[in-house]
């Protein structure tokens, strides 16, 4: 296993540098944002920034990872949020982020189908399948004595 801490039990594995996309190093990060490197380990430390990793354990940041950490520092600069809150923000964030995909995956379902039934003639044969029906007197039931 490379130098460095070793991953906990129920961790995921260090995310590998994928081919063709940029990374920063952590001091050049480090120096962009005007934070110490410190202050970055704590954010891995800490769950909010997950850089990837080169086989000699080297942390690389992508430009994702530096989304995050402008969110990151946004909350904790100019909002004045703990870590704890920027963690709870973060996990609700993903969230959405995840039920807007489902959304429109659902929306994107709900069209197709109108747009099948549409083609199938689905209108015509609803049309014929209403039965109309004289209108009836509605019955009042007796009140309830006690």
């Amino acid at each position: 296993m490379p130098r460095g801490r070793r991953a906990r039990s129920g961790e995921e594995p260090a995310r590998r540098p994928l081919q063709g996309e940029k990374y920063y190093m952590i001091s050049v990060v480090a120096k962009s944002y005007g934070i110490h490197p410190q202050t970055l380990r704590l954010y891995e430390r800490e769950g909010l920034l997950k850089p990837s990793r080169t086989d000699g354990n080297t942390r690389l940041y992508s430009e994702e990872d530096l989304r995050e950490l402008e969110v990151i520092l946004s909350l904790t600069r100019d909002v004045g949020v703990n870590l704890a809150g920027v963690e709870i923000v973060l996990n609700m964030r993903r969230k959405m982020e995840q039920m807007q995909a489902e959304v429109g995956e659902f929306v994107a379902y709900v069209r197709e189908e109108l747009l099948r039934a549409n083609q199938a003639g689905w209108q015509e044969r609803f049309e014929q399948a209403l039965v109309k029906l004289p209108p009836t007197h509605i019955v009042k039931a007796p009140p309830e004595r006690s």
